[in-house]
């Protein structure tokens, strides 16, 4: 997919860029897999915002996908149309089964329209077929992967991601994620085959503040600008550093690089390695 530039018009034409949608094949979504989505505005319900920086942004449907494709096993479905989702970054593809029934799921790199996608046992090991980790090859590369058998897709699901199942010993897989980190997953666990299409999508450049808006992300102050009052930043005459030894969020706590994991984690027993610094 590759990224669409404009004419310097203005300012922020000057720096936008954004994907030009040519695989796409479908504008309208399916009404039948589509529920509202409710705005908070980042408040709970006693109208305290607990989430800051949220308002705003277009309205929009939640895309109902299927990530589990556990009962439709070894029934051979076929790629209908290829959408966007306003939800994420990645694209949805719009499959439908011998039996009428459609459905959404993330669209691999690679898929088309007319293509042909099946999960379960019968499924053959190619781009946009789901099966268990014990069933798929060691050194393929997957993406949707379940973190508990049933549980339906958690891990490597955003544009351009994808990770590699690495090695099988008794109950678990090796899978190395994007952020280089080793863990183990249980085999009985589902993996898509392939990696998640519109990996363009980290060159689109945003080009102005109203891109963001429409987002619904409202701006972000930085502490140093601020009153003592408002941010343990705050204060001082003029231009100032932030006068202490490391960075704080509003609350003191400290931030850049302060490990927040919690110490002896269930889950770290199946960390095999930790990520990449620096990710």
């Amino acid at each position: 997919m590759p990224v669409k530039n404009y004419k310097p018009t203005s300012p922020a034409r000057r720096l936008m860029s954004v994907a030009d949608y040519s695989v796409l094949t479908k504008k309208a979504p399916e009404k039948n897999l589509l529920v509202p989505r409710k705005k908070t505005a980042g408040r709970n319900n006693y109208g305290r915002i607990t989430v800051r920086h949220i308002g705003g942004g277009n309205k929009n449907k939640i895309r109902l996908i299927d990530w589990k494709r556990n009962d439709k096993d070894n029934i051979p479905a076929k790629v209908v149309a290829l959408e966007y989702d306003p939800n994420r970054t990645a694209y949805l593809a719009l499959i439908q089964y011998v039996d009428g029934e459609k459905r959404y799921i993330i669209a691999p790199e690679g898929l088309k329209v007319g293509d042909q996608v099946m999960s379960g046992d019968e499924a053959e090991i190619k781009v946009g077929n789901s099966k268990e980790l014990s069933q798929i090859p060691v050194g393929s590369v997957i993406h949707n992967i379940e973190l508990k058998p049933g549980y339906g897709a958690q891990m490597v699901k955003s544009a351009g991601a994808s990770a590699q199942l690495t090695a099988k010993e008794g109950k678990f897989a090796s899978v190395r994620l994007p952020s280089g980190e080793v863990r183990l997953v249980h085999l009985n666990c589902r993996a898509t085959i392939g990696a998640v299409g519109n990996r363009e999508h980290e060159n689109v450049r945003v080009g102005k503040a109203g891109k963001t808006r429409h987002k619904g992300i409202r701006p972000t102050v930085r502490g140093v600008v601020m009153n003592p009052v408002d941010h343990p930043h705050g204060g001082g005459e003029g231009k100032s550093p932030i006068g202490r030894p490391s960075p704080v969020t509003p609350w003191g706590q400290k931030t850049l690089g302060y490990k927040t994991r919690k110490k002896n984690k269930k889950s770290d027993k199946y960390i095999v390695s930790r990520r990449k610094q620096g990710r």
